[in-house]
């Protein structure tokens, strides 16, 4: 095991442990001490307090979990949907794979985020709207790449050998298909998540998605924009573990595309 996969699982044992965990770890986020409002660390709690008064070390392990979740959702749509649509495409052509890669390129003419928070201020402002602009935005890659993957795969000599043999499109697409494209879709997605981490939090941040009081990263964040010189841990805190959980997915993914190839270079 390669050091970028070792790193990067370490992080994200490390994130997983705390989701798990997080009721142990941390109290109340919402509760709150007018009183002892933008307390330093160390005066008021392991990272201070907020202009609420609220725990701010409390708000960042149960945003830690509610980020976890919502990204990992936010995936599992995603790799579905362009999984779906990937292999339909690419396997079965004609009128079906036109239509799916015309809506591709049409949606890939918009940056990701842009295209995000047209959907959002659309559809409204809210968790589950942003969940949903997302994975219309990032259903894209995993399309493009079953598809590809999917035109090279149909005309290998054993497909042949499974359609002579009488097996359906059904079974060689789930039997012979989907097993060989699964192991790079999974190394993309584990540097795909780092995507959808930070675009669910930039929504966020900006008053699209997840909505005050919600202990969330990209929230406490917007939060905090007013108290940058004057309680710089609001800031500090969860844009260190927005950095700590991308950081710890993009070195597991490339861990795992490293190990992918250097197996690959040794086989016989």
């Amino acid at each position: 095991m390669n050091f970028k996969l070792k790193a990067g699982a370490f992080m994200i044992a490390v994130l997983f442990l705390t989701a798990v965990f997080t009721p142990l770890i941390a109290a109340n986020p919402s509760s709150t001490d007018l009183l002892g409002r933008l307390r330093a660390p160390g005066e008021a709690g392991l990272l201070g307090t907020d202009h609420l008064g609220r725990d701010v070390f409390s708000r960042l392990v149960y945003g830690a979990r509610l980020s976890i979740v919502i990204s990992l959702v936010t995936l599992f749509v995603s790799l579905a949907l362009g999984l779906f649509l990937g292999l339909l495409a690419g396997y079965f052509g004609g009128i079906c794979d036109s239509v799916v890669m015309f809506v591709v390129e049409v949606l890939l003419a918009f940056p990701g985020m842009i295209l995000s928070l047209a959907v959002v201020s659309i559809a409204g402002a809210g968790m589950f709207n942003a969940v949903a602009a997302v994975c219309l935005v990032s259903w894209i890659g995993y399309a493009r790449l079953v598809r590809g993957m999917t035109l090279s795969l149909k005309e290998r000599d054993f497909i042949k050998a499974a359609r002579i043999s009488g097996t359906g499109d059904f079974g060689i697409l789930t039997r012979h298909i989907l097993p060989n494209v699964l192991n790079p879709v999974i190394i993309y997605s584990a540097t795909n998540i780092s995507v959808i981490i930070t675009q669910l939090a930039g929504l966020s941040f900006l008053g699209l998605g997840i909505q005050p009081p919600t202990a969330e990263w990209g929230v406490m964040l917007s939060d905090a924009r007013g108290y940058i010189t004057t309680a710089p841990w609001l800031t500090i805190a969860p844009g260190a573990g927005l950095v700590f959980m991308i950081t710890g997915f993009n070195l597991f993914g490339e861990g795992l595309a490293e190990a992918q190839y250097i197996g690959k270079e040794k086989s016989p």
